[in-house]
């Protein structure tokens, strides 16, 4: 029997005896670049259904069908959590969304404050990201990357249940204090690289939901803070503990 040392996403359902038919580049990926035959085996999941091994049953340049075998893992879903960021440089934004993924983000939400410097991010591009990061972690969820909203539109509509983690660079060498709320739902704040307007930061810190939170003794880069935050808040809340 051949050992799975492929894994990949499908927008399918999956289950027992399944069979699921292959896009093109995912045809091309199996069968053109990891040279996969029939009677090879893959791990698929896709998103609500656990991981499963398949079987290549057809494999040709342009097409391909798989056959689901067995559950390997159950479905495991990340906390209540979503990372609110706002875009920079093309090669870091996706670093964020790829290890948003990687840390159990559960939504994705790129934002425009006062000082973004990005003004446009295809969040369809941003989402194969997520995917491509899941499959290599091993995870059996995929976060949704929401199109870019104003920041300002965003928290007007803020639930009122959900706690917000606004990661404030004004706070810099504060002791770190992570609230203890573990019931109830979490958002992560990070701002841009020009940082938050003097009215952005007013604007949140009057949130009831806010609470406020100091990254060290020295200001972060916005990529270097969302693996940060995200660490400190599964470490105290999430599931690491």
């Amino acid at each position: 029997m051949s050992v799975a040392k492929v894994r990949l996403f499908v927008d399918h359902p999956l289950g027992p005896e399944q069979t699921v038919p292959l896009e093109r580049d995912q045809a091309h990926y199996l069968f053109g670049v990891m040279r996969l035959k029939p009677g090879d085996h893959v791990l698929l999941f896709d998103g609500q259904s656990g991981e499963w091994l398949a079987e290549v049953a057809q494999a040709g340049k342009r097409a391909g069908e798989l056959h689901c075998l067995h559950q390997t893992k159950p479905l495991h879903l990340p906390p209540d959590l979503w990372l609110l960021f706002a875009p920079i440089k093309k090669a870091r934004t996706d670093f964020i969304v790829e290890k948003a993924a990687e840390m159990g983000a559960a939504r994705i939400l790129p934002v425009q404050t006062d000082f973004t410097n990005s003004e446009r991010v295809r969040a369809d591009r941003l989402q194969k990201h997520a995917v491509e990061a899941a499959e290599q972690c091993g995870g059996t969820f995929v976060p949704k990357v929401e199109e870019m909203e104003r920041l300002d539109r965003l928290i007007s509509g803020w639930p009122q249940d959900r706690n917000l983690l606004f990661c404030d660079e004004a706070r810099v060498g504060d002791r770190l204090m992570i609230p203890d709320a573990t019931s109830a739902p979490w958002a992560i704040l990070i701002g841009p690289e020009g940082g938050f307007s003097d009215a952005e930061r007013k604007r949140l810190r009057n949130m009831p939901q806010t609470h406020v939170l100091s990254l060290g003794p020295r200001i972060l880069r916005a990529d270097t803070a969302a693996v940060a935050a995200l660490t400190l808040w599964q470490s105290a809340l999430g599931d690491w503990r």
